[in-house]
């Protein structure tokens, strides 16, 4: 295999090493890299990485999450992710809480620190939040904490932990320490309301230098101005944000979630109220202030009830889950900063896929897309210039057709 350092290049030795980089991707992963198709997987393919970018060949195992949201036992699928980016499910854990059952409707219910040694899981239908350690593809429960009505979407920055509260009675924010060892403590006094009390968000989400707190607003009372808002708060030293969120505007109609480039450029998805093919992402500088500057509007994907967002770690690619169209869409930036759409219909999963949330792998070499409407989970691997190449979709552990939501990588 490439990428081992200590290849024989002559005779059998160099057939024997060959073969030994064969098999260290282990089980089912080892079984479609030779071409035998993996009982469990649907479609399966493997690619080398090599045929596809000029980045490392022998990438770091990993792992992948997804989260059922039953409303009875809520649980966490646990995926082990090879070297060539195929997953295989590994087991579950109850996360101890309960889910909704039905939608989420938000991005970010189910995070990892920054460091991979930990994940947050938002138990919507018990209020409480799910704390774990990770090792590798397994799970550990460490902690539950109680995180007001209905907390659906999480943000961490630092030793903050924020949780998006989105009960029809109220919303708002609600802030967490991190202690080194995962656990949270409530950080008193640190609710806040929207800028609207019926609004209905979508996610909460940190700026990169933490500054910032944006809450997308995908619904939101229309005598307000502006009629599409993004709220907007700065956070202060000891950990809390302004009492008052900047109501920002939004370029498009219904914006849903949100992603943030290292550069602090921001873009955000508009699902224009599922109006066949009318989707869009529109790209902002934000300002230190919390001012959103529109760099490029609206631009449009010819797709259907675009939701979820993703931005690889070079800052160079934007990829969109679409619901209505079982779909997903795959944008680019211009060296100059504006965001152009590469391919609409990037990759097609089927009408009644149900495309949710999305995930990168660490390297961002790997895209992984939660398909709600059968229960699993697809992987792709991400080309030099953002194509996808479909590598399998895993299948079972999840509700088929019945909200699953969560989906967090490494």
């Amino acid at each position: 295999m490439v990428g081992r350092s200590n290849r024989v290049a002559v005779g059998i030795l160099a057939l024997v090493t060959a073969l030994g980089g064969m098999a260290s991707f282990g089980g089912q992963a080892g079984a479609a890299s030779l071409g035998v198709s993996a009982p469990s997987r649907i479609g399966a393919q493997s690619l080398p990485a090599l045929a596809l970018d000029s980045r490392e060949s022998t990438p770091p195992r990993g792992a992948v999450f997804a989260m059922t949201n039953e409303s009875g036992r809520n649980k966490i699928i646990e995926y082990e992710r090879a070297r060539n980016g195929e997953l295989t499910r590994v087991g579950s854990i109850r996360t101890r809480g309960r889910g909704l059952g039905t939608d989420l409707d938000t991005q970010g219910a189910l995070i990892l620190s920054r460091d991979n040694r930990f994940l947050y899981a938002a138990n919507a239908g018990s209020d409480n939040v799910s704390v774990f350690s990770v090792r590798g593809s397994e799970l550990t429960f460490v902690q539950k904490v109680y995180a007001m009505d209905v907390p659906n979407s999480l943000t961490m920055h630092g030793d903050l932990l924020y949780v998006l509260v989105g009960s029809v009675a109220g919303n708002g924010i609600l802030g967490f320490k991190v202690a080194d060892n995962g656990r949270l403590t409530p950080l008193p006094k640190s609710f806040r309301e929207l800028s609207s009390p019926i609004a209905v968000p979508g996610q909460v989400e940190f700026s990169p230098d933490g500054r910032l707190l944006l809450v997308t607003q995908k619904t939101t009372n229309v005598a307000l101005s502006p009629k599409n808002a993004i709220d907007v708060f700065r956070v202060r030293s000891d950990g809390r944000t302004t009492m008052v969120p900047r109501r920002a505007a939004s370029h498009g109609l219904r914006p849903f979630s949100l992603a943030f480039r290292g550069d602090g450029d921001l873009v955000v998805v508009e699902a224009f109220n599922a109006a066949d093919g009318k989707s869009a992402v529109s790209s902002y500088r934000v300002s230190d202030n919390g001012r959103l500057n529109v760099r490029s509007g609206s631009v449009r994907n010819r797709q259907t009830d675009a939701c979820w967002i993703v931005v690889t770690r070079d800052g160079r690619h934007v990829f969109t889950a679409n619901f209505g169209s079982g779909t997903i869409s795959s944008y680019r930036f211009t060296p100059t900063g504006r965001l152009r759409l590469k391919d609409g219909n990037a990759a097609s999963l089927g009408m009644l896929s149900q495309p949710v949330d999305l995930a990168l792998s660490r390297d961002s070499r790997y895209l992984y897309l939660l398909l709600r409407g059968t229960g699993a989970v697809a992987s792709f691997a991400i080309g030099d210039r953002g194509g996808l190449q479909r590598l399998g979709i895993e299948t079972g552990g999840l509700p088929v057709a019945d909200g699953a939501s969560g989906l967090a990588a490494y």
